[in-house]
């Protein structure tokens, strides 16, 4: 069997980071007021046992929160970094919603490594912090205006909701 040689190709990512002097836990609160909860496998759920394209694009905005958003997966860096005796809130939050990234992924579907998309949250010494990779710069790394202006849709939603947390 032939082995499979991996193809280099750099780009450049772009990170946001916003710092707030809100509590964590009020940014938390926020974010978790705008953006549905999918974590219990609504998804697949959701795909399986819609019978059209339109019964499972109902289906997901009703578990979006009203940014447009559903969170699929929350790590919480802080309950296990304190067993190392660092004693901070920190959030790990991957988020999205197919119908938008079904915007992209049909004009490359390489574009799924980045949707959905991620967010750092974490205290700081006077507030708190998130921090996440622009989408765009993740996702667009050849020619592909079309790929560019969806992706492009998507940067603008996910600073809206960032704005209107912190």
């Amino acid at each position: 069997m032939a082995k499979a040689i991996p193809i280099v190709r750099s780009f450049q990512g772009r990170r946001l980071r916003y710092e707030t002097q809100r509590s964590f836990d009020q940014v938390l609160a926020d974010l978790r007021a705008a953006v549905g909860n999918a974590t219990h496998g609504e998804l697949d759920q959701g795909a399986s046992s819609s019978a059209t394209t339109d019964e499972f694009e109902d289906r997901m905005q009703r578990l979006a929160g009203d940014s447009g958003f559903m969170l699929f997966f929350e790590l919480n860096h802080g309950a296990w970094l304190e067993r190392y005796g660092l004693h901070r809130k920190i959030r790990r939050w991957i988020f999205g919603n197919p119908i938008i990234a079904y915007t992209m992924l049909r004009h490359d579907i390489t574009a799924g490594l980045f949707a959905p998309v991620e967010l750092l949250l974490f205290e700081n010494e006077s507030g708190t912090t998130v921090m996440y990779d622009l989408p765009s710069s993740l996702m667009v790394i050849e020619d592909n205006p079309l790929l560019l202006d969806a992706a492009r849709v998507l940067d603008r939603k996910f600073a809206e909701l960032i704005e209107r947390v912190v």
